[in-house]
């Protein structure tokens, strides 16, 4: 299938400075917990995409000095020659594929804690970071001032050395250059304070320097954010913004344009519960009315439509992405050869942002299974080794777990039956979907839906059977299948068990009208009375969602938590704004309490530090103290448990308990995967899906084969000419 003509100004070269971009594809830097640390890691991730047709590719963040280091998270490195040689491999693997590489340097000032090195940062005026914990940074003087450009000046020479053909003076996200343009930090009153053109001296000069270092041989980028969205007191786009664009424009050779600061850069990495994809043309939009240089902007792009329409509105010259390009690698592949119903849509979860947030293990996906396991277990996200016997396999559940199996069993040429008892395939994804702003959340269903529907054309042996009664144990023993994968989900408790008792709550049952799990609450399958109490001891999107679905419909909504209410939000940037947006709505949250029991139409609730100044021990049962004097009652028409969620194994469990009966059946195995396992994220489901159907030749694929580690023999030689312990090869 030919690709629509109208997408053909998608594939046109464009000029940057001395480079040439094949296309306007451009994976813009971001994190996935690979740095300069784990050179195979970062080579397989970033050249896997220029295999599938992005045009430039960049690293994350790329700290320049041993006083820009971000540790505990994970940022890349070039400080000396070893990172030369370990992101030379990044830069070999992605040239292979005619592609760009770009680096982002990166200098954090009080951002930047400094918890491996102890340096201490610099920064314009001295400032304690409101994004780190107790992070100041010095106040340059003037000498200061000379050191940290030249620190730019020598990351340059080292990063052209080191292959790129892009080099950042990276400006967004409150790091150093923005916070001399920025009053909110730069309090100067010197040459370098005050006044807009003096706000702005260190960073056009830092830019004139790396220019004149190696303009010659690398484009020269800067990543801007022309809006940190605060008011007048900061960077206005209108105003410090657009002026500051016009005053650079002749030092720099592409403008990568964000907005928001590093507090808050969920604005900027916009998840999908609050911004669509394009969020931030209104800013980026003005850039090209005075800038004579290629513009890209960043707004989750996946639809080639979008991408189209603001390339012909003048908006961007190239399209940047970063979420996008993880979930599908190979997306301007598809969409240059027409495929558009191949892509894998990024469905803006932020669960790949996540993994920094927390503090730099690998980046995961929760549509692209493959992604941060290129090198490490050699997957691909579009090549599959072919079927290692003529086993047939029965998958039981077509949740995120169960439809993955299926899919890449079916990919590499197994004949598989997929049984669930649902009408459609997407398992809970298919009620969580339904949730305030999580519409965008069915793409990893749909992804799954279409391709198990293409492969199933392919091969007439493949049968999906959906609306199927349940299987019992017999059933999947008479079945015929080799092979068996158990994938039957998980469930909330009906009885309260939670991470803090890890036990029933008395007077808990979801089997009482005005109780209800959060399945009950999104089938509508009870009726829900006007004053709604929700019980939570989950950390992630569950109770903070229903709140705001319940208080929209017109209850009166009070959440009792006994765990910091929506922490993983945090990691996906979906925090500030569900907060803001449940105060907005009038949810009352009660913190820090949890309960003891449940009586008709009340609970009675606790302080978790009620007890006093330490902790006691009663005796088996006695939990909480009766006498602690911060019970209360509280009242409700409808009580919802968020408390906790358990696997649905039973199926397997009796299948387990049979297992003399396999060999005479013919079955060779029977695994468990997914939420049926351990309730998990839906990424992590959808990587058991994935693993499983990669190893079911093994010995025992219910357990996973070991994987490639980075790492250098304690005592061995770690600099350029050294004896690795693993040779970094893609």
């Amino acid at each position: 299938m030919a690709r629509d003509p109208k997408h053909d100004i998608l594939f046109e070269p464009i000029q940057i400075g001395p480079k040439t971009l094949r296309n306007r594809f451009y994976q813009v830097p971001h994190c996935i917990g690979a740095g300069s640390d784990r050179p195979g890691f970062q080579a397989a991730h970033r050249s896997m995409k220029a295999e599938g047709g992005w045009a430039a590719m960049n690293t994350e963040y790329c700290s320049i000095h041993p006083e820009s280091d971000d540790t505990h998270r994970l940022s890349a490195r070039i400080w000396d020659e070893g990172d030369v040689r370990n992101l030379r491999a990044m830069t070999d693997e992605v040239h292979k594929y005619g592609a760009l590489a770009g680096i982002e340097m990166w200098y954090g000032a009080a951002h930047a804690p400094n918890m491996e090195t102890r340096a201490t940062p610099r920064g314009p005026s001295q400032f304690a970071s409101e994004f780190e914990t107790l992070s100041y940074c010095k106040e340059m003087d003037l000498d200061d001032i000379k050191m940290v450009q030249q620190y730019y000046v020598d990351a340059a020479y080292r990063a052209r050395d080191a292959g790129f053909d892009i080099v950042y003076v990276y400006g967004a996200h409150s790091y150093l250059p923005l916070q001399f343009l920025n009053p909110y930090y730069n309090k100067r009153t010197d040459g370098y304070g005050g006044s807009l053109e003096n706000r702005a001296r260190f960073w056009v000069e830092t830019l004139e320097k790396v220019r004149r270092a190696v303009g010659d041989d690398c484009a020269i980028a800067t990543r801007f954010a022309i809006d940190t969205i605060y008011g007048p007191d900061q960077i206005e786009v209108e105003e410090d913004g657009i002026k500051f664009v016009e005053m650079a424009d002749d030092f720099i050779d592409l403008w990568d344009i964000t907005v928001g600061d590093i507090a808050e850069w969920g604005e900027d990495a916009g998840p999908s519960r609050f911004y669509q994809q394009g969020h931030t043309v209104p800013w980026v939009e003005h850039v090209k009315r005075v800038s004579k240089k290629p513009v890209l902007g960043v707004g989750r792009y996946t639809d080639p439509e979008k991408m189209t329409e603001i390339v012909t509105k003048g908006v961007v010259d190239i399209i940047g992405c970063a979420r996008p390009s993880i979930a599908d690698p190979f997306l301007p592949k598809k969409v240059e050869e027409g495929r558009y119903d191949d892509i894998r849509v990024c469905i803006g979860c932020n669960v790949c942002i996540s993994r920094w947030e927390i503090g730099g293990p690998p980046m995961i996906c929760t549509q692209n299974a493959t992604a941060g396991e290129e090198y490490r277990r050699g997957w691909h996200p579009e090549k599959f080794a072919k079927a290692g016997s003529e086993d047939s396999v029965l998958v039981v559940g077509a949740g995120p777990s169960g439809s993955e199996a299926a899919r890449v069993l079916m990919e590499r040429g197994y004949t598989v039956h997929l049984y669930d008892k649902a009408e459609k395939v997407g398992g809970h994804v298919n009620q969580v979907a339904t949730l305030p702003g999580l519409g965008e959340w069915s793409y990893h269903r749909d992804y799954r839906e279409t391709q198990l529907d293409k492969l199933v054309k392919k091969n007439k042996h493949n049968v999906i059977a959906l609306g199927q009664k349940p299987l019992t144990a017999d059933d999947v023993l008479e079945y015929g299948a080799d092979k068996v994968v158990i994938a039957t989900g998980s469930h909330w408790n009906t009885d309260g068990t939670n991470c803090l008792t890890h036990a029933p709550i008395p007077g808990a049952d979801a089997s009482q009208p005005e109780q209800l799990t959060p399945e009950q609450v999104l089938s509508g399958e009870k009726k829900i009375g006007k004053r709604v109490v929700i019980l939570n001891a989950d950390s992630y999107f569950m109770a903070p969602s229903l709140a705001e679905k319940l208080a929209t419909e017109g209850h009166e909504v009070t959440v009792v938590s006994g765990v910091h209410l929506g922490n993983y939000m945090h990691f996906t940037l979906e925090y500030p704004n569900m907060m803001r947006r449940l105060h907005e709505l009038g949810i009352e949250e009660i913190g820090d309490h949890f309960c003891t029991r449940i009586e008709k139409n009340r609970l009675e609730i606790y302080n978790l530090w009620g007890d006093g100044s330490k902790r006691s021990y009663r005796g088996p049962g006695v939990f909480p103290r009766e006498e602690n004097k911060t019970h209360r009652w509280l009242e409700f028409d409808s009580l919802v448990l968020v408390t906790g969620r358990s696997s649905d194994n039973a199926l397997y469990k009796e299948l387990k308990e049979r297992q003399s009966e396999w060999d005479e059946n013919g079955i060779k195995g029977i695994y468990l995967i997914g939420d049926a396992e351990a309730p998990r994220l839906i990424a992590d489901a959808t990587f058991t899906g994935q693993r499983i159907a990669r190893e079911i030749e093994e010995d025992n694929p219910q357990y996973p084969l070991p994987y490639k580690r980075e790492t250098i023999s304690w005592g061995t030689p770690h600099m350029p000419g050294g004896n690795h312990e693993i040779e970094y090869k893609i």
